[in-house]
């Protein structure tokens, strides 16, 4: 560790550190100091939750403002979600009180007075989202050099939210776009909790800049409190099966009742759904025990009002307080001292489970505690597969893969991100007002993302949109955005880059509840917010519902699919499921689950072989791989071998496992896999000449040529698939 650079710091950062009472700067913090003070470079914090890691990227950073002002804004954070913003924006605007460098947030809940006042005088601290930002730089490009032109850092915080999706594609492009109007080389700081790979995040990091990226990870140790308990849901095939069925449920929201509603707890769901219909279980409860209702909901399609109101009550009330998020709880908003997280069912990703891991232990030597309740349905007359408990087993897979390996998914960045090449290309062309095709390629084809187009490909692409009418060439020879370009542009919508559904905002009275996807008729009740509402009103032209409080019977209004699963994450739940060892942290209905799958693996003969005979002439085929290589088996089997194996059904149970039906045996079928795997070259061939399924969300305005080509880069996989199958082989016995 380098000496303490305490004295180097701004004299209201070191007023701001004794009253907070810290004795001493934490490794993170000291690290950064010397980064950020004795070289040019560019800097990956990655280190656990509660680590200091806002303060150690902002300390250096404003003692420089504080030092020598800048005469724009002088830090830019973006964030990935406007109420972690929102939660920074506070911390950010009490360590300044004293210093004197104005902060500003911008997104869709800022008044437009406090962006004019910004925008007449620049400087500080600006905290932002990527949908904002892109707004900037298409409608307002001739401010961007007075807002950027002394920019001197760009904090990037939850950086493993952005790289390897879209949004990291678009910020990428966006800081090479400052970079170039603003004529300034702000340095970079990206700040994470959960990643492993870190020269893939450093070079991720540093995309289009000389610097070289220097990564600060801490080995703090943490102490982890773990549970894992299984509930069994029966199939309800008659009256008294369907009793069982009642009082199974009634056992499972009466469990996760009496363990959170005496304290400040966060019950993570892998879906709004979830999150919704919980919530309503536990008012259900609190109210027939006529205790106190202190339940919140937390997600995208909550009001901004009612999310402040539930992290209000975690953070600050004097109570216990309880509420049923998704992720836009499990980034890096401070709750303060949670004394319980909960996961219904079992997160898909390492990467995941770390991040809410850390909602809890964040004050001195607290641990970190999590416990995982993993409901299934359970019939004993179901076919084989069925009757594993995968979400048992994805549970503990997550668990031994951090706890014991220190595992998280690696970064996989995209090839061909054609949506996002559309999504810059019209964002530039817009910003720029026209241009001449060759300016056009040669200020998009050089951000950092599209180095993997080729200039043909580009060609083809343009004059694609030129026969669609998104952009038009004027009787000069340059481009701008045509009649068809204008409708997507100049929508807020164009602003992101992932894929939202068209939501309709739901109001009580005068009070926005929220917003759903799925528009129900007059009378309908469905659940928002955690409570049923009946529907009086739907204003199709202003997208609005009305409704009032009802008793109704509980429906979803979400559409949405599971996460994708790591091929490491699968692999691991087959050695969990032939392995003997009973895992300290599970409870006694985890046990008994997990040793009656096992006993079913051995006595089936289930991890034997790839593919097994189902009964019939139907087949089970279990790779055991993650969600993009099983899709690529899908394929294969869908595409080249299902018309020469007279194959007449193939059902994905993704990705778990396939059912099979047709005149083939199970050895002649994993042969013919193997042998298509071995002279199949090109991921292409899996797709017919007419098909070009789409990844993004801007996809369906390329040309599809380029998405076929895009598709099979980025989404499909016949090396990895291949190795899973090898891994299979190689664990037998």
């Amino acid at each position: 560790m380098s000496a303490n650079p305490f004295s180097r710091l701004a004299p209201f950062i070191q007023e701001f550190i004794y009253k907070k009472r810290w004795d001493t700067l934490r490794e993170a913090q000291v690290e950064a100091c010397r980064v950020l003070f004795d070289t040019p470079n560019h800097l990956l914090i990655a280190s656990g939750t509660a680590s200091g890691k806002t303060e150690a990227a902002f300390f250096p950073a404003l003692t420089e403002l504080y030092n020598l002002p800048s005469s724009s804004v002088g830090i830019l954070y973006i964030g990935p979600l406007k109420a972690l913003i929102n939660d920074q924006f506070e911390r950010i605007t009490d360590l300044l009180k004293e210093g004197r460098v104005p902060v500003w947030h911008w997104h869709g809940d800022v008044s437009q007075a406090e962006k004019t006042k910004l925008m007449q005088k620049p400087c500080g601290v600006l905290q932002i989202t990527p949908e904002s930002l892109e707004g900037l730089l298409m409608n307002r490009p001739n401010a961007i050099p007075a807002l950027f032109q002394d920019l001197r850092y760009v904090i990037i915080d939850e950086v493993h939210a952005f790289m390897g999706a879209d949004r990291g594609i678009q910020v990428l492009s966006q800081l090479t776009r400052i970079e170039r109007m603003a004529s300034c080389s702000p340095r970079r700081i990206g700040l994470s909790a959960t990643l492993s790979d870190y020269e893939t995040a450093a070079g991720w990091l540093g995309a289009g800049t000389k610097n070289a990226v220097e990564v600060i990870a801490p080995q703090g140790g943490r102490k982890l409190r773990l549970s894992v308990e299984h509930f069994s849901f029966p199939d309800a095939r008659d009256e008294k099966q369907a009793e069982q069925l009642e009082l199974a449920r009634k056992a499972y929201y009466d469990f996760v009742y009496d363990n959170t509603h005496l304290k400040k707890a966060l019950v993570f769901t892998n879906s709004r759904s979830d999150a919704e219909l919980t919530t309503l279980e536990l008012r259900r409860i609190a109210a027939k025990r006529e205790q106190r209702d202190v339940f919140h909901v937390h997600h995208g399609s909550i009001s901004a009002m009612l999310r402040e109101e539930a992290e209000a009550a975690l953070r600050e009330g004097p109570g216990p307080a309880v509420a049923a998020a998704t992720l836009t709880l499990e980034l890096g908003i401070d709750l303060g001292e949670l004394e319980r997280v909960i996961q219904l069912g079992a997160p898909y990703s390492c990467s995941s489970f770390v991040q809410r891991l850390g909602r809890s232990g964040r004050r001195g030597d607290q641990a970190s505690e999590m416990m995982f309740l993993c409901p299934e349905d359970e019939d004993e007359e179901a076919m084989l597969p069925a009757r594993m408990p995968w979400m048992l087993l994805r549970a503990i897979a997550v668990i031994e893969l951090y706890i014991r390996e220190k595992w998280v998914e690696p970064l996989a960045l995209r090839k061909k991100p054609v949506g996002v090449l559309y999504h810059q290309t019209m964002s530039t062309l817009k910003s720029m007002g026209e241009a001449e095709p060759p300016d056009l390629a040669r200020a998009v084809l050089t951000l950092p993302a599209f180095r993997g187009i080729e200039p043909e490909e580009y060609k083809e692409f343009l004059q694609y949109l030129l026969q669609t009418d998104h952009i038009q060439r004027t009787e000069e020879g340059s481009l701008i955005i045509g009649l068809g370009g204008e409708k997507i542009v100049n929508n807020y919508r164009f602003y992101a880059v992932f894929k939202d559904d068209e939501e309709h905002v739901v109001y009580n009275g005068s009070e926005e509840i929220g917003s759903i996807t799925t528009v129900p008729p007059p009378g309908y009740c469905f659940s928002l917010a955690g409570k049923l509402w009946k529907v009086e009103e739907v204003d199709t032209k202003h997208k609005a519902l009305y409704v009032k409080s009802a008793k109704g019977k509980v429906d979803t209004l979400w559409l949405g699919a599971g996460g994708d699963v790591h091929t490491r994450v699968v692999q691991k739940m087959r050695e969990v499921l032939a392995d003997s060892a009973i895992y300290p942290y599970l409870a006694p209905g985890a046990v008994n689950r997990l040793e009656r799958a096992r006993r079913l693996a051995r006595e089936s003969g289930l991890l034997k072989q790839v593919v097994l005979p189902a009964g019939g002439d139907s087949l089970f085929i279990l790779p055991w791989a993650g969600s993009k290589q099983f899709r690529t088996l899908e394929r294969l089997l869908k595409h080249n071998l299902s018309e020469r194996l007279a194959l007449r059904s193939i059902v994905p149970m993704e990705p778990y496992y396939m059912v099979v039906a047709g005149k083939v045996d199970n050895k002649t079928l994993m042969e013919e896999i193997k042998k298509e795997l071995a002279e199949c070259e090109d991921a292409g061939d899996l797709l017919d000449l007419d098909e070009a399924p789409y990844l993004g969300k801007y996809d369906e305005f390329v040309p599809p040529k380029l998405v076929r080509t895009a598709f099979a880069a980025d989404g499909l996989d016949l090396g990895g698939l291949a190795e899973a199958l090898g891994a299979v082989n190689d664990l037998k016995g």
